[in-house]
């Protein structure tokens, strides 16, 4: 591979600035400064360093995200603050995008990622990848909304819900988990508005099998490993998972 394209595919530089930067003696492959933007190098063996900072290989970049209020899952900043200013620039790659969206007010699970082929599986409705949300509730929960959910309600324009699951937290009436597997605009708050409560904060904490680390902080990310990648296609157990979780979670939904 020609160093300035994997330079390019694992920064934020263009190849100009890259070809600026070698003609600096910024850039040194297995610690010897290059002259060359243009020369081949092999990532997978060679060490690529770039203004003091190593290029770790990889072929695509997975990141979860534990997204505050106020950004908007989008690369255009027109909307507002984006996701992607979040990510800290050791992590920050071309192409990075949310695979998924969650509304500017709810906090939680992103996944961010250079990976198309992975973006299209996860979003694909033929694959309908199970999503738990945390809900804080405006009055409190109703043990009818069990059967409500899991019979694919009808919302209040006429639109069908897939079935849901949905339970709520002992000792805790306006709490609530709701898993989902579809991704309909603002979907949990309309379903919760079609049984006339409202939703007060929610949280997004994991997606298929991959549930977002316990210790990260709102506006923290992390990237993945891409074994930890495939567990996205994975089924969690969803009772005994929330049971554990509400006490952690909770804490992200009362404290703003």
């Amino acid at each position: 591979m020609r160093l300035d394209k994997f330079i390019a595919d694992h920064t934020e530089y263009t190849r100009s600035q890259i070809k600026a930067i070698v003609k600096k003696g910024g850039v040194s492959v297995d610690g010897k400064a290059v002259k060359a933007a243009d020369m081949q190098i092999d990532p997978q063996k060679q060490s690529v360093t770039v203004n003091g900072k190593e290029l770790m290989y990889r072929e695509h970049t997975y990141i979860v995200l534990n997204k505050p209020e106020g950004y908007v899952c989008s690369t255009d900043s027109k909307d507002g603050a984006t996701v992607l200013e979040l990510v800290p620039e050791e992590l920050r790659v071309k192409g990075l995008f949310p695979a998924g969206r969650l509304d500017k007010d709810t906090l939680g699970m992103v996944l961010l990622t250079d990976d198309g082929e992975l973006a299209h599986r996860i979003l694909s409705p033929k694959r309908h990848i199970p999503k738990i949300y945390l809900v804080k509730l405006d009055r409190p929960f109703e043990i009818k909304y069990v059967d409500q959910f899991k019979s694919g309600m009808v919302l209040e324009n006429g639109e069908k819900c897939l079935p849901a699951r949905v339970i709520g937290v002992e000792n805790n009436e306006k709490w609530a988990f709701v898993e989902l597997c579809e991704g309909k605009y603002h979907q949990v708050k309309r379903m919760f508005a079609a049984v006339e409560n409202h939703v007060e904060r929610l949280m997004r904490i994991s997606m298929g099998g991959l549930e977002i680390p316990e210790k990260l902080g709102k506006g923290e990310c992390i990237e993945l490993l891409h074994k930890d990648v495939e567990k996205l296609f994975l089924p969690l157990d969803f009772e005994e998972f929330c049971l554990k979780k509400f006490v952690i979670f909770s804490s992200y939904l009362i404290n703003k």
